[in-house]
């Protein structure tokens, strides 16, 4: 498919690979460990001042902010993610698109990406999703269960910081693995800790998987790349704290997530 039909950019350069894997994963995981630290000492400081529906409100402020900022996510001078101007879609417009949401691009004179379109649907739960790619394979069918292999970068958007991810070298090995089930509808799943479990599982210590996560389930299809030109499927996400983990829920902050599914081998 061509470019104005969805998003298909490589935005993900992996420094560690010129690194040693050890030395960049210690910093990595204290680099984490001190941000999600700090978020906790934060929200703690101010909520002896602040109501709930005064963070409740400071979020929103943040994702308002986040929609219209044209953002580019970098991790050490590389790009992650390249955000953009967010177009928002209703639920009604997003079904009479097949329950797509448009991305058009072009590149302008000097190579830069340039969106014409860049829908996500907000749902009314407050998630704000992209399909940027729809995937090969089926979807979940109603009483079905798969475990699906789910690579990540998770973005706090009030401390503006990359806050974990597992699409880095180190965690090649051991992505983060959900058993999902769909039942007729809604859907339930968890984290799979086998092999101790992913970046997720570790970084939470929690098997739960943020409701906010499995929004996408309803419309992707689940497989894997088998034959030349399969993409799996790949969405973003804007998750307020009450669709999130434990930490933003209890700390009230929204998260941005990249996240790729594909179907694990039987």
């Amino acid at each position: 498919m061509g470019c104005k039909q969805y998003l298909c950019a490589k935005i993900v350069k992996k420094r560690c690979l010129r690194a040693p894997v050890q030395k960049h994963m210690n910093r990595f995981f204290i680099k984490a460990t001190a941000l999600l630290l700090l978020a906790a000492v934060g929200i703690t400081a101010c909520s002896k001042d602040e109501t709930y529906a005064e963070k409740k409100e400071k979020e929103r402020d943040a994702i308002s902010s986040f929609i219209h900022r044209d953002k580019l996510i970098m991790s050490d001078g590389d790009t992650a993610a390249y955000v953009g101007n967010i177009d928002v879609i209703s639920e009604a417009q997003f079904l009479e698109q097949d329950s797509m949401t448009r991305v058009e691009y072009h590149y302008d004179s000097r190579g830069n990406l340039v969106y014409d379109r860049n829908e996500y649907v907000l749902f009314g739960n407050g998630v704000y999703m992209q399909i940027v790619r729809p995937g090969v394979g089926e979807k979940l069918a109603p009483g079905k269960s798969k475990r699906v292999i789910a690579r990540y970068m998770e973005f706090n958007i009030m401390a503006d910081t990359i806050q974990t991810r597992n699409d880095v070298l180190y965690f090649s090995a051991t992505p983060d693995i959900i058993d999902i089930t769909n039942n007729y509808g809604t859907f339930t799943a968890s984290f799979n800790t086998v092999n101790g479990g992913g970046a997720m599982y570790r970084f939470y210590n929690s098997t739960s998987v943020p409701a906010g996560w499995l929004m996408p389930f309803t419309y992707i299809r689940l497989g894997r790349q088998v034959n030349e030109g399969d993409e799996i499927s790949k969405v973003r996400l804007i998750v307020p704290h009450s669709q999130g983990h434990s930490f933003a829920n209890q700390s009230v902050y929204p998260c941005f997530y990249q996240i790729t599914f594909q179907q694990m081998r039987d």
